[in-house]
């Protein structure tokens, strides 16, 4: 799915960045400088007036998919609910070469960071195979630390990802009209690390979020980032509940598997999760 004209303006997805952040903040899932975002922008865009200042950046991988385009990303140790009240400052913007291979980063004068967020690999290598593939025009993604959904990652059963969906899809009738796919779940991984981000990748392939396991959560989305920080709160309100259900002895039903097929039959959704 792309994104038509009139595309937004630049000013319109800083800003968007922000609430994104802010509302992850809200959710206790960006505790520190904790998380980061990144937004792919495949229209031409002038990026100097917000970020006047230029360097050159070694790619950690190629992203040919990508070429000519912009990617928005949070800077190393920045809190996203800074974000809101001055993006400038706590963004980045890499713009791809038509190699495919470096970049350049425009920054602003009043940059907070020395660098882009560690995670970026990931970030990079998801955008570039979700255009690869799907060829949008815009991605989203979103690394937060939802207290919940990280906290069930910590229990061995949660980590079966047949288990977790079976779980967490029962406690809200919109979870499953909003993720579809189910929630994807990876064991732990180093942060950072090569084996992450080709995990991660795959996983996203086939989810639009998956739980990255003991450490957090990826989220994404080819329409605005506020909707994949919403895909990351339905996944931890479901994760909250199931929390509350553990603390109480697991006395809540939950919504049966026929009732849970109701919802799909009558709002038509796509799902092989039933």
């Amino acid at each position: 799915m792309a994104i038509g004209a009139p595309y937004p303006e630049l000013d319109e997805l800083l800003v968007s960045i922000g609430e994104a952040g802010w509302r992850l903040s809200g959710l206790e899932a960006t505790e520190g400088a904790a998380g980061n975002i990144s937004v792919y922008v495949g229209w031409p865009l002038e990026v100097r007036r917000r970020f006047p200042l230029v360097d050159s950046l070694d790619l950690p991988r190629p992203a040919h998919a990508l070429r000519g385009g912009v990617v928005f990303v949070t800077g190393s140790g920045r809190r996203l609910r800074d974000i809101r009240t001055d993006p400038t400052a706590n963004l980045g913007a890499v713009v791809i070469e038509d190699d495919g291979y470096a970049a350049r980063l425009y920054t602003s004068t009043r940059r907070l960071f020395a660098t882009v967020t560690s995670e970026f690999n990931s970030h990079l290598a998801v955008h570039d195979d979700q255009v690869a593939h799907g060829g949008s025009n815009f991605h989203a993604l979103i690394h937060a630390q939802p207290p919940h959904l990280v906290y069930l990652s910590h229990i061995p059963a949660y980590r079966d990802q047949a288990l977790l969906n079976r779980r967490l899809l029962r406690w809200e009738p919109e979870t499953i009209v909003q993720l579809p796919e189910g929630i994807g779940s990876l064991p732990f991984m180093l942060p950072g690390s090569t084996e992450l981000m080709q995990a991660n990748v795959e996983m996203l392939r086939r989810h639009r979020i998956v739980v990255w396991g003991k450490h957090g959560v990826m989220g994404r989305s080819n329409q605005s980032v506020t909707r994949a920080a919403d895909r990351i709160e339905y996944a931890e309100t479901a994760a909250r509940y199931e929390y509350m259900d553990l603390v109480c002895g697991g006395r809540g039903e939950g919504l049966t598997p026929d009732e849970l097929g109701e919802m799909v039959r009558a709002f038509g959704v796509q799902t092989t999760l039933l």
